[in-house]
């Protein structure tokens, strides 16, 4: 199989885990591998694109600003570094593409795979997609190169999409306390965003928490004043009008 043809439709079970979220960390058979910060750096990104890359883009990516001969001669150094007694293959490498091979398993493509699930809704999810807990976590925090702050913006806003949604299909099935738990992660993620307060305020209000509600809203409100100068939208505003709004946001809104 060429290189550019991708990965196999049923891949070996995988012997090594490598974890990208919540930081670095890369485990064979239980056990804890050491690898210096430019393997790190390497396999780090070819966990986050699943694919054959070409060895020029991945080289001219770790180290934009040495030349091309030079980035080229730090990317063959550290995939010699990375042979390392007692560990098996961890990456595949052609004269001109690589890739990391199909034994390693990663949670950021884990995490990627249950989000398309969640978006997509209730019909496409296991009962482990519905755990809040399993996307509280950030991609390689602490990491603050071009391509890490690129890649780790784009998982966030896929994470806020998931925890919204989540959000509503564990409140639509009257878990409540795991709906409050997945649209208060999404808050905590981006304290700003209106739909993951607004989320929280549909959940109060299906349980007849009309106090509670209230509160999610004028959390929402104050912060989007206070931050950005703004109100709610009128979107937002109707999910508690009649429950106790201050007239003169009525008003506004009417």
């Amino acid at each position: 199989m060429s290189p550019e043809r991708g990965r196999t439709a049923s891949a070996p079970t995988a012997d090594i885990w490598l974890l990208l979220l919540n930081g670095f960390e890369l485990r064979h058979d239980g056990r804890l591998v050491q690898l210096p910060l430019t393997c790190q750096r390497l396999v780090a990104f070819l966990g986050i694109h699943d694919r054959w890359m070409r060895r020029a883009q991945v080289a001219g990516t770790l180290w934009p600003d040495a030349t091309d001969q030079r980035a080229g001669g730090c990317l063959r150094s550290v995939l010699w570094r990375l042979h390392q007694p007692g560990i098996r293959r961890l990456l595949d490498v052609s004269p001109t593409h690589i890739r990391l091979a199909e034994n390693v398993s990663v949670d950021h493509r884990d995490a990627i795979a249950r989000i398309a699930r969640l978006v997509r809704g209730a019909g496409a999810c296991s009962p482990e997609d519905l755990d809040p807990s399993g996307l509280a976590a950030d991609l390689l925090p602490g990491w603050y190169e071009d391509w890490v702050i690129v890649e780790a913006e784009r998982f966030r806003q896929l994470r806020l999409q998931a925890l919204e949604s989540l959000c509503a299909q564990l409140a639509a099935r009257g878990r409540f306390a795991e709906a409050i738990e997945a649209g208060l992660s999404a808050v905590a993620a981006e304290p700003l965003r209106e739909s993951a307060h607004g989320r929280l305020v549909r959940v109060h209000l299906l349980q007849g928490n009309v106090v509670e509600a209230l509160r999610q809203y004028r959390t929402c409100r104050k912060l989007l004043r206070d931050e950005l100068g703004l109100r709610p939208s009128p979107a937002m505003t109707h999910l508690v009008a009649g429950f106790g709004l201050d007239d003169d946001e009525v008003r506004s809104r009417s």
